[in-house]
């Protein structure tokens, strides 16, 4: 699947569940194409692979920020 970002900016709101709890996470729609993308490329499930980045994120890093980061992160690697 080929990643091709939306021209928006403007942050869209969705829930998550994390750990059995809903939460919500704002990200630019281009983010939510990448990231819904590399969950499907993975054959994970949005909510798992939400899960794990925020396993793996530091306590003052926000969730929104890490899911940025590892959007960009998965795209950046050779």
């Amino acid at each position: 699947m080929h990643y091709r970002p939306r021209m928006s900016t403007r942050p869209a709101k969705h829930s998550l569940t994390l750990h059995g709890h809903r939460t919500s996470v704002s990200l630019e729609p281009a983010f939510w194409d990448a990231f819904r993308a590399i969950a499907a490329e993975k054959d994970t499930p949005l909510n798992a692979l939400a899960a794990e980045i925020d396993a793996a994120r530091r306590a003052e890093e926000g969730l929104a920020s890490a899911i940025r980061v590892f959007c960009l992160n998965h795209y950046r690697r050779p």
